[in-house]
């Protein structure tokens, strides 16, 4: 079932004053026009295209625009006031069709959003178990292991993060990792209203520095690691841990998990301001922590990993990750202990995480080894780290040669791309540089910054496809054999790819899908052919010897 975007809020919500708003949040809020006090609002929207009518439209400086270049919009589209500041009233005041709105100004409105939606809507959080999870990667797969733990105890569930928006059965296509705070509460609110009893969701650093996920107070949050990404936005890396670090303050969470494989991990763990559990999950490079990872078996059967985990208490738990490699160890872990800090038991905990099956985009098995073609994953590694891991964790499964596709995105941290190919080309056997998502940049010179770091590896067998993605991984898999595997890295579980501007639908997996039904067609064709042929030698066999 899908979940229509429109109904990601209340069906049924109460409403509030603007009165009563500014009573709340005094003295930060100013309303210029007290007589329109008693404007009643139902709902909260940052987008003018997400309005809906009883709408407080709360307009903030953008990267780009100001958000209140949108009011006019909003108000057609049935916003009764607007929230902004003293620059954002002044673009109201100049737009047609604004003159019903009620201007509400703040000094940073964006920081309001959270808070305002979470009145508005009646603390829906403060009636769900909530789990956040950060870090650079593995915020998608372990927080799918969270929620496959919680539906195991509870009825009903939500989680929001880079692939969907869920609640219970239905769901709809992600915006972005993290939504903007008025969708954040909308949706739990929607998820009470529903009958759900617990909310995951993942919080990138991008979140965390826009304030979207304000006006909730987790009841634990994880830490997954943190390595080389968005250096763009945060521009080193001592920014971006402070970024993940306002997640383990007591404003936005009452309790942490936090992995101290890396030196990030370590140094939350020793400055988080709430309680926290440490966690080691490298076996082979244990770190004093409550809970550890003390064996692991990353190539059992080709698919997944087991895996001991010792608790404070000293019993071991045997568990078990249903995807490969010890980054899924790192994640399957991270899963049981965050679930089990909200409330599941133990056992339950390890044998849903275990049995939680595939992610989205993450070391998804599309084409399995048997079936004519070599073995197609598709895996969303997009980070230097994370495509090591994802290449180390391939390759025991991997009986034949190891064959990556991988691009970089545009308008992203440019130092990155050279490190990826030589990861690439030092840790595959063969390597095909193509797009991502351009974005605004020219592909050529992206691709140039990849080539450049996978033909500084000596020996490498290097390919640059020009023409699409697709035919990248088309080129990749038909100069495969069935021992090779081909992993198609970057996008993941993305539909589309951004070039120029334009978004175009697109997806790894349906391409991998593609080709697969492709070759079985043939084959099909090709049986189908042998068994006419075969019939019709039968048949002039039988008419010679009645002739004889």
């Amino acid at each position: 079932m899908v979940l229509p975007r429109g109904r990601l809020r209340p069906e049924h919500p109460s409403t509030r004053t603007l009165v009563e708003l500014v009573d709340r949040l005094a003295p930060s809020l100013v309303l210029p026009t007290p007589d329109r006090g008693d404007t009643r609002i139902s709902g909260v929207a940052m987008a003018s295209g997400e309005v809906a009518p009883g709408d407080l439209f709360v307009a903030a400086p953008g990267a780009h625009h100001h958000g209140a270049r949108f009011a006019a919009d909003a108000a057609a589209a049935g916003a009764v006031a607007v929230l902004t500041d003293a620059e954002g009233a002044d673009f109201v005041a100049g737009l047609p069709g604004t003159d019903r709105l009620v201007v509400l100004v703040a000094d940073d409105p964006r920081a309001l959003a959270g808070p305002v939606a979470d009145w508005v809507y009646g603390h829906p959080s403060g009636r769900l178990v909530t789990v956040g999870v950060t870090g650079t990667n593995g915020k998608t797969t372990t927080a799918w292991f969270v929620d496959a733990a919680l539906r195991a105890v509870h009825r009903l569930t939500a989680s929001l993060g880079t692939v969907e928006l869920r609640i219970g059965d239905e769901a709809v296509e992600s915006p972005r990792t993290t939504v903007e705070a008025p969708v954040l509460h909308g949706i739990a609110a929607l998820a009470v209203e529903r009958g759900a009893a617990s909310l995951v969701t993942e919080v990138s650093s991008h979140a965390l520095a826009l304030g979207r996920v304000r006006g909730l107070r987790f009841d634990v949050v994880g830490f997954t690691n943190l390595q080389r990404d968005h250096l763009d936005f945060h521009h080193d890396m001592d920014g971006y841990f402070a970024a993940k670090a306002q997640l383990f303050t007591a404003e936005q969470a009452r309790r942490g998990v936090v992995v101290v494989d890396d030196e990030w991990g370590q140094r939350l763990a020793r400055e988080a301001a709430i309680p926290v559990e440490t966690l080691s999950t490298h076996p082979d490079d244990r770190q004093a922590a409550d809970w550890t990872v003390v064996e692991a078996d990353i190539g059992l059967d080709g698919v997944g990993s087991r895996f001991v985990l010792v608790g404070p208490d000293g019993v071991r738990h045997e568990a078990f990750s249903p995807l490969p490699g010890l980054v899924n160890v790192s994640n399957a872990a991270t899963a049981i202990v965050l679930a089990v800090a909200a409330g599941v038991p133990l056992g339950t905990a390890v044998a849903a995480v275990g049995g939680a099956g595939s992610v989205p985009g993450r070391m998804e098995r599309v084409v399995e080894r048997g079936q004519g073609l070599p073995l197609g994953l598709v895996d969303y590694a997009h980070t230097p780290d994370a495509l090591v891991l994802a290449l180390e964790a391939v390759r025991p499964i991997t009986p034949g040669r190891l064959i990556v596709v991988l691009g970089s995105d545009g308008d992203r941290d440019q130092g990155k791309r050279p490190i990826m190919g030589q990861i690439a080309a030092r840790l595959a056997d063969e390597v095909f540089v193509t797009d991502e998502n351009p974005r605004s940049e020219d592909p050529a010179a992206i691709r140039a910054a990849v080539l450049a770091g996978a033909t500084a590896v000596t020996g490498a067998i290097v390919h640059e496809v020009t023409t699409s993605r697709a035919d990248a991984v088309r080129q990749a898999v038909a100069g495969a054999d069935e021992s090779d595997t081909v992993i198609v890295t970057g996008k993941g579980h993305e539909p589309t790819q951004e070039i120029a501007g334009v978004f175009h639908r697109y997806n790894d997996r349906d391409v991998l899908a593609a080709l697969l039904a492709e070759h079985q067609s043939q084959d099909q064709a090709q049986d189908k052919a042998q068994d006419k042929a075969q019939d019709k030698a039968q048949d002039k066999a039988q008419d010679k010897a009645e002739r004889a």
